[in-house]
């Protein structure tokens, strides 16, 4: 099936939803050659997927996923994701991981889906370990942990068991230098199913392709960012360069708009201003930003993309009024503190 799907592709035909829900079911099979998986998801790619063909992608996958039982009033909280794709190789410090504690911080219910390092030296499971909090909770932990922490990480190979049959593939596409789907599709498979998301991408062409997607998903509120940085772009929001965004809300239909870090206090850096390291070097980052010792440009990252999710979660009503919060959060402590309380249980 999925030789004839990459011959319809080579030919640049756009798959079904039914075509596509058959090719997942393929490629989490064991028994299909991990080539013929790879060779597919190559030619999906570079014929580039349309927001219908990654809309049912992600639609197939979230069925197989295991969800955790959240109790009707958690469900009926907002319930915000924040996290980057990854893929923009600039080194920089966990920054939406950071912006998730402030979010919770401020009574926000976060559920932060993530991994371990792939193109970085340390991802959002990675840091968050190196920080005392637990990233392998059951499902049943993860929502109670949402009810009464208002955070939660969930880690993908938890909540995705079906991957396990997709990474032979999917490591064949990369040894190739050749991306696939997946390279951003993580975001859109968060098994808390959000009701907000604020997501950095590497691409600003996938800005507004992302956000229709998640509209089309059941996501209410959602921003999708990309922040130039020089001559690459960053998957999250720039204090270097203007940043592309594409955006829709309950109240307000879908928008694009691009935004000068100008418009807010930021102190002059450069990209080496950001840089990260390994998980403990960036666990020591993050420890600084909350107890307020880091007064520099990573604070000023961190204060930016916070307040675009802490606006995107309908905590507050502009990213200015939300940078404000975020800078409140840092300055008293209460941030530092919802990690102290994250670490403990």
């Amino acid at each position: 099936m999925l030789n004839l799907f990459k011959n319809q592709l080579a030919e640049s035909l756009e798959l079904t939803g039914e075509q596509i829900a058959a090719a997942v079911g393929q490629l989490v099979d064991e028994s299909v050659p991990a080539k013929l998986k790879a060779d597919f998801l190559c030619g999906l790619a570079r014929k580039t997927e349309t927001p219908a063909e990654i809309a049912a992608f992600a639609r197939a996958l979230r069925a197989k996923s295991i969800i955790p039982p959240l109790d009707a009033e958690t469900r009926a909280r907002t319930i915000l994701d924040v996290c980057g794709t990854g893929g923009d190789r600039l080194n920089t410090f966990n920054i939406s991981t950071t912006v998730a504690l402030v979010c919770a911080a401020a009574g926000v219910t976060v559920a932060k889906h993530g991994n371990r390092a792939v193109t970085s030296q340390a991802g959002s499971a990675d840091v968050l370990e190196a920080l005392g909090v637990k990233i392998d909770l059951s499902p049943r932990q993860a929502a109670d942990s949402l009810r009464d922490h208002h955070f939660a990480f969930l880690f993908a190979p938890h909540f995705h068991p079906a991957f396990r049959h997709i990474s032979a593939a999917r490591k064949i596409c990369a040894q190739r230098g050749e991306r696939t789907i997946f390279n951003f599709l993580g975001p859109l498979l968060n098994p808390a199913r959000p009701s907000a998301q604020l997501i950095g991408v590497a691409r600003p062409e996938l800005c507004e392709t992302l956000a229709q997607v998640i509209q089309s998903l059941g996501v209410r509120r959602g921003m999708v960012v990309s922040g130039r940085v020089g001559g690459a772009w960053l998957d999250e929001l720039s204090t270097l360069g203007e940043n592309s965004i594409a955006e829709f809300y309950q109240d307000r239909g879908f928008s694009a708009s691009m935004i000068s870090p100008a418009h807010f206090p930021v102190q002059a850096a450069a990209l080496a201003d950001l840089a990260g390291g390994d998980r403990e070097a960036n666990a020591e980052i993050i420890r600084r930003l909350l107890r307020g010792e880091e007064r520099g440009p990573k604070r000023d990252a961190v204060l930016l993309n916070a307040g675009a999710a802490l606006f995107v979660a309908g905590t507050t009503k502009s990213i200015s009024e939300g940078w404000d919060l975020a800078d409140e959060l840092l300055a008293s402590g209460r941030a530092l503190a919802k990690l102290e309380e994250l670490a403990a249980n």
